[in-house]
């Protein structure tokens, strides 16, 4: 037996694992190159012509798409748990992201609405098959194990973050070399990314296999039954208190993640001045930090614990953006970036792995389904916050950063509310009786 396969649940093989993070590596391109790195810088400056309003425009756009995640996230996982259809949804997100990518490509100068609809479909379909690819997680590892199997995913799926914004900037560099301006190079990135989705994300369909049981005898049929176990969850929501303190944690500190995520390139170009390729040069290196951090992070967490591993990574990202908020050179900022990086990969691995620990087993897509509320509401209160921030402060962008610093202060408060021994024995008493 290999030793991978010694953190595996029974039946699992080695390369369902790696199927599974081929997830992350497909998808992680789409918010590197449209989210982080390319088109959010590319919307401020050229689609919006750096209006004054062009920052709080993005977020409030990217906002619309989390709130339409928030309301329809529970119940597509409580569907899919009842159907044992999480593959069958999985297919349709990643075709919904991959061709509201392809259509930014339209968005040139002043096409607000062309960008602000494609924007919207892609990032509902990429939030929809984020939430379904982690909640076959617990299918696939041992419960001791999960820290491992999730760090595995992020690492690699910063990997494929790496990979397509480094055929982004290859191409960028090759067409600003021939004197290509911003709106003639970044629509193809745009056709890069969702190519490379594609492609990286065909070992999933291939190999992941559906283990979920239908349910509907027990739960109802269509929209009615996955409904009626929605309204159960919420119901019965003091059987899993600590569940629900750690999902209000996620719900802080990723306001954090998740506001770094989508304004870093902004922050990058309009606070520190850097140029579209010193930008992307930055993201790449950030893309390998974070890789190391959630590769490292799992073993540590499994180790460690899990509380205590979610509360080592809010001390860092407190430290990142008070070093993000003074620095005013290259050098100081690139520390923070890389500070950034570390915790990002650590945070997110740590956070799903802890989900799927608390997560009765006939419960999963559905509880995933509430994780992601967590994380889109997450990131309609973050990065809304900052746009509205730096648009009354007349765009300053430093002010900003300083207030999400307060995200992870409060997620580090509700943290200690957290008990996992007992939020585990609820989960495993729910799935005996």
């Amino acid at each position: 037996m290999s030793r991978v396969s010694l953190h595996l649940n029974d039946g699992v093989r080695p390369r369902e694992v790696w199927a599974w993070a081929s997830y992350d590596f497909a998808n992680s391109g789409y918010t590197t190159v449209v989210i982080t790195a390319i088109f959010n810088a590319y919307f401020v400056s050229v689609v919006a012509g750096r209006a004054a309003w062009a920052t709080f425009a993005w977020t409030l756009v990217l906002s619309v798409s989390y709130a339409l995640i928030v309301v329809t996230a529970p119940l597509i996982g409580a569907w899919a748990d009842t159907h044992a259809a999480k593959k069958k949804v999985l297919v349709v997100s990643t075709l919904g992201c991959v061709l509201g990518t392809a259509a930014l490509s339209f968005a040139g100068p002043g096409d607000i609405a062309i960008a602000v609809i494609a924007l919207v479909i892609s990032n509902f379909f990429f939030g929809t098959g984020e939430n379904v690819i982690a909640a076959f997680l617990p299918e696939l590892g041992k419960s001791e194990s999960l820290g491992k199997i999730s760090g595995w995913g992020w690492a690699f799926g910063y990997i494929g973050g790496l990979v397509s914004l480094g055929a982004c900037l290859a191409y960028v560099t090759w067409a600003q070399g021939r004197g290509d301006a911003a709106e003639q190079f970044v629509p193809v990135t745009m056709l890069i990314t969702s190519g490379l989705f594609v492609l990286a994300s065909l070992p999933t369909f291939l190999l992941l296999k559906e283990r979920a049981v239908p349910q509907m005898r027990a739960s109802g049929a269509g929209y009615e039954g996955a409904f009626a176990r929605l309204q159960s969850t919420v119901r019965h929501a003091a059987r899993f208190r600590d569940l629900a303190w750690f999902l209000v944690c996620i719900l802080l500190y990723q306001a954090g993640v998740q506001t770094v995520i989508s304004i870093a390139a902004i922050y990058a170009q309009e606070a520190m001045g850097f140029g579209t390729t010193q930008t992307l040069v930055m993201v790449l290196v950030v893309n390998v930090t974070a890789s190391v951090g959630a590769f490292a992070f799992g073993y540590l967490q499994d180790r460690l614990g899990h509380v205590k591993s979610v509360a080592l990574t809010l001390v860092g990202w407190c430290v990142t953006t008070l070093v993000a908020w003074q620095a005013r050179d290259a050098s100081v900022f690139w520390v923070a970036a890389n500070l950034a990086g570390l915790c990002m990969g650590a945070s997110q691995s740590a956070g799903r792995a802890l989900v799927g620990y608390l997560s009765p087993e006939a419960r999963r897509a559905e509880f995933f389904g509430l994780w992601g509320l967590a994380v889109k509401l997450s990131s309609i209160l973050g990065p809304l916050t900052y746009g509205a921030i730096s648009w009354m402060s007349g765009g300053d962008h430093r002010q900003a950063m300083l207030f999400t610093g307060a995200f992870f202060v409060a997620g580090l408060t509700v943290l200690t509310a957290v008990n996992v021994e007992r939020g585990r024995r609820a989960a495993l008493a729910a799935d005996r009786g």
